[in-house]
């Protein structure tokens, strides 16, 4: 009876945090939706604002001259007749009163967009949040059904079996989590932006502003460039599909020529042994391996130079990556538990060169 009773127990808390989860993915989902919707306003309350505060110099200049010109006729009432003296008396308190006016919708504009900004970032931060949340739960849930126990049946000992397994849902977590946040900050909000400026065109062929709707329709299809440059290397990034077709001898030596370009960083590349195949994941797990190297070095080491060296046996491949960069603490940087370096890659062992 008390096994029926944990399993009972077990089975009702899995069900609570699952129905947890949901919850706080749909905050989350909502939260995104207000983010957008705000941020979309803030857009055009921001361009408002702009629109406002040209004109209100505009009015400004009309409504200081009005004034001068009704000094000079006020000063020489001799000269101009009393039409002429009322017509510009009429015309300075009507430029003032429209320019009170404008400069009324110019605060409120600005104070509107203030709160839009500071919405915004409370909205991110909620949403941030949430997704921390949900990940967090996931690893729980992960842990409790059974996932850790199925990766520790592979490993040896039962305590690194654990460490490993749970490090492994969290990467995966992480990764599954950086990707969503690329794509939602990157192609997902460039579509958005894409969308304003094709409403804005509407608008444009609405007025017949045929010189404006040119230059928009430029920037737009830019932008679609942008956004689609922006897909392809997320693409990329998830897999290689080219490295499927031309193996690591001929995808390695790409993606080097990709990097320099990009960063300016010069890369010496040496290819050793015959051209030759392997399992698609081994070569994946040699290709990210180089890719993951790279990316360090222009993230942290600031290095003017690097080689890489790719030799190709038939059972095995090495891989040497050097650079001239400050370095780091071997030891320290393998005792960060909460860092999970190249984990997934049983298929390779990396060897560092203190």
């Amino acid at each position: 009876m008390e096994i029926e009773a944990l399993d009972r127990v077990v089975k009702e808390t899995l069900a609570a945090i699952e129905s947890g989860q949901e919850a706080i993915y749909n905050i989350a989902e909502n939260t995104r939706n207000e983010y957008e919707r705000v941020q979309q306003d803030l857009m055009a309350t921001q361009r408002e604002t702009l629109d406002t505060i040209q004109q209100v110099d505009n009015l400004s200049r009309l409504e200081k001259d009005a004034r001068l010109h009704l000094m000079v006729v006020s000063r020489d009432f001799n000269t101009y007749s009393e039409e002429q003296v009322k017509e510009a008396y009429e015309r300075a308190m009507e430029l003032q009163a429209s320019l009170l006016l404008l400069q009324e919708q110019e605060k409120n504009l600005r104070r509107r967009r203030d709160e839009l900004e500071r919405s915004l970032r409370r909205l991110s931060q909620v949403v941030d949040q949430a997704e921390t949340l949900v990940t967090k739960l996931s690893v729980v849930l992960q842990f409790l059904e059974g996932t850790i126990n199925q990766i520790n049946s592979k490993i040896g000992d039962i305590q690194k079996q654990q460490k490993l397994g749970l490090k492994i849902i969290l990467a995966q977590e992480e990764e599954r989590r950086r990707i969503a946040r690329d794509i939602h900050d990157g192609p997902a909000q460039e579509l958005a932006n894409i969308v304003l400026r094709a409403e804005y065109c509407e608008q444009l062929i609405l007025h017949d502003d045929v010189s404006q709707l040119c230059a928009e329709l430029g920037k737009l299809k830019e932008m679609v460039r942008n956004t689609l440059k922006d897909i392809r290397k997320t693409i990329f990034d998830l897999r290689p599909m080219s490295l499927d077709d031309l193996g690591l001898a001929g995808e390695v030596p790409r993606f080097i020529q990709d990097f320099q370009e990009r960063y300016n960083i010069p890369v010496e590349y040496h290819l050793f042994g015959k051209e030759r195949r392997y399992s698609k994941y081994l070569e994946l797990s040699v290709f990210r391996i180089i890719q993951e190297a790279l990316n360090n070095i222009q993230k942290h080491a600031e290095a003017s130079e690097v080689v890489v060296k790719l030799e190709l046996h038939p059972e095995r491949i090495y891989v040497v990556i050097r650079d001239n960069g400050k370095g780091f603490d071997v030891q320290s940087a393998m005792n960060l538990s909460e860092h999970y370096g190249l984990l997934n890659y049983e298929g390779a062992r990396p060897y560092i060169q203190g």
